[in-house]
This record gives structure tokens, C-alpha cells and sequence, in this order.
């Protein structure tokens, strides 16, 4: 990517209220709108995005546990990754449980996660006090079944693939590090781990990502105050800076899919932090980047007892 693209982008926030720990957005080209979680806050947004640059806020689900990762549900409604497992919400925010692949542990919570090509529903675990090894990540399957992927990470984060699909990318935030993987689209099935990223600056970890219809993997730096985009090689070609130390992760979306919604934190930051970033925690907008990200794909799996319309 021409570094004078990004030179010329514009970056601005996009919402006026801040969320604690502002997370996993997602958007959804058939019906226009933003998804977007505070996982702290235990809530899912729903916006719009106006002409004038900002998103109005449609509506807010509040859940009774953390809220790591949503995406749309094929028939209506939401698959969510949320306290120890997966759950779905209907579109008046009735919530109904799906598979609890960490129930009664109380040490973990759900984390970020995406839908791959094939409609399957990924999300991963971190425990509480983000212990060596203590997540997991896990696959819900089209039929609802529940299959552990992987074991031992410590904080499963930004999940994506690449666009023809044989690709899958995952950052283990507690690693720094960020994986690839051959991917069997049939299947499900992962293989070939190597690492793809691997960040050595202190105090800074890789977030939430998401991949470009040129198969660039845009990663949010937690802690470095950037979203930074590494070609297929692994080679870094694009650097935005935020105002804010915390971005969380990053989705493509607008009519054209066009511009990088990016999500951030407030959450751990004190008072003399928070003066000098008064934006942290809201929702950002970068337009400029000349660049069209790959579609949220939506879960395409059975959820038994919900209607056509996303009724439980």
C-alpha cells in the first residue's frame, strides 16, 4: 500500500459516548448497520452510519454477563460469544443459550471471535486474570454442536480469514503474537500454524483484526496506539495512528465497504491518562485508505425454537 495513502486519511471519532472496552465491530452490508460490543459494559450496539460522518445509535442489547464478540444471525437476530459460551439474541433482545463449552469454570470469559466463510461461529476464551494457557478457542457448528479448536492460548483475540478463504489468521494477545493457518473451508479444520506477526515493543499487544479484499490483515495495537496493516508475507505496509493508546479492533464497513471503523478503550486508564486521550473508548472512523475490506459474513446455523425473523 502507498504509504501517501495513508498520509492523507482522515481519522476522527464517529460516537459521543465512550464505552469501557469498546470491541469486535462488525458490518453488516445487508442491512446497513454497525455492530459493535462493550464487553465490560455487557452490551451490544446497533448503528447507522450518517453522512456526515458519524453513527447513530440504533439500539443496545444489555446482556447479564460480558459480551466478547456478536455477529448476525442469517435468519435475523444475533449469535453472540458472551460470559462461558455462545448465546442468541433475538431482535427484541430476548437472549436464549446456545452451547456453554467453559460453563462453571468462573475463571474465563469469552473473548473476540468471527464467522468464517462457511457460516461456523469462532470465538476464543481468556481467563479473568489473563493466566499463561488459560484460553481456548472454540467452533460453533452449523448444527449448534460446540468443538474445541485450540488449547493453551492465553488471550484469544481478532480472528479472520483471508479472501478466497484458505487462510485463517488468530492473535493470542497474551502471546503478542498473531498465527496463520491453512485452512480446510469443508471442514473447519486448521493446520500448519506459523507465526505471522509478532509485536516486541513493550507493553503493546496485538487486538482484534480484519482482512481487505487484497488480502491485507489490519491489526489493532493495543497499548501502541496504532492499527497496522501486514500484507499476506507478513510484511507491514500501512500504519494509521489513532488518538488514543488503546485501539481494539478494526472492521471495513459503509456502503462500499470503504471505511476502517475502529473500536477502543477506556478501561485501566487514570485520570491523567484519560485528560490527554478524551476520546478513548469511542467508536473511530478512518476514510481515505482507498481500500474495501472483506464482507461480515453472517452465522448461518441451525438455532432450534427461533424463527425466520430472529424470534426465540
Amino acid at each position: 500500500m502507498d504509504p501517501e495513502r495513508v498520509a492523507a486519511v482522515r481519522i476522527r471519532p464517529c460516537t459521543t459516548i465512550p464505552g469501557r472496552l469498546s470491541e469486535g465491530p462488525r458490518w453488516h452490508d445487508e442491512r446497513g448497520e454497525l455492530l459493535w460490543v462493550d464487553i465490560l459494559g455487557c452490551t451490544i450496539h446497533r448503528g447507522r452510519s450518517l453522512d456526515d460522518g458519524h453513527v447513530e445509535l440504533l439500539g443496545t442489547v444489555t446482556l447479564d454477563r460480558h459480551v466478547g464478540a456478536v455477529a448476525p444471525w442469517i435468519h435475523g437476530g444475533y449469535v453472540v460469544a458472551a460470559g462461558e459460551g455462545f448465546v442468541f439474541v433475538d431482535v427484541s433482545g430476548r437472549m436464549k443459550e446456545l452451547a456453554q463449552p467453559a460453563a462453571g469454570s468462573g475463571a474465563v470469559r469469552m473473548n473476540d471471535g468471527a464467522c468464517d466463510p462457511q457460516g461456523r461461529f469462532w470465538a476464543g476464551t481468556m481467563a479473568y486474570d489473563e493466566a499463561p494457557g488459560g484460553g481456548a478457542l472454540y467452533r460453533l457448528e452449523l448444527d449448534g454442536s460446540c468443538v474445541t479448536v485450540l488449547e493453551g492460548l492465553t488471550i484469544s483475540n481478532g480472528i479472520g480469514w483471508s479472501p478466497d478463504g484458505s487462510t485463517m489468521y488468530l492473535s493470542d494477545s497474551g502471546t503478542r503474537r498473531v498465527d496463520v493457518f491453512d485452512f480446510d473451508g469443508p471442514s473447519g479444520a486448521i493446520s500448519g500454524r506459523r507465526p505471522f506477526v509478532v509485536v516486541d515493543a513493550p507493553r503493546v499487544a496485538p487486538d482484534g483484526l480484519t482482512v481487505d479484499e487484497d488480502g491485507g490483515v489490519w491489526i489493532a495495537l493495543w497499548g501502541g496506539g496504532e492499527v497496522r496493516r501486514y500484507a499476506p508475507d507478513g510484511s507491514l505496509t500501512a500504519t494509521v495512528r489513532l488518538p488514543v493508546d488503546r485501539p481494539t479492533s478494526c472492521a471495513f464497513g459503509g456502503p462500499d465497504r470503504s471505511v476502517l471503523f475502529v473500536t477502543t478503550a477506556r478501561d485501566g486508564l487514570d485520570d491523567a491518562a484519560l485528560e490527554g486521550q478524551p476520546h478513548a473508548g469511542k467508536l473511530f472512523r478512518v476514510d481515505g485508505l482507498q481500500v474495501r475490506g472483506v464482507p461480515c459474513l453472517p452465522y448461518r446455523g441451525r438455532i432450534d425454537d427461533a424463527g425466520p425473523s430472529g424470534t426465540a
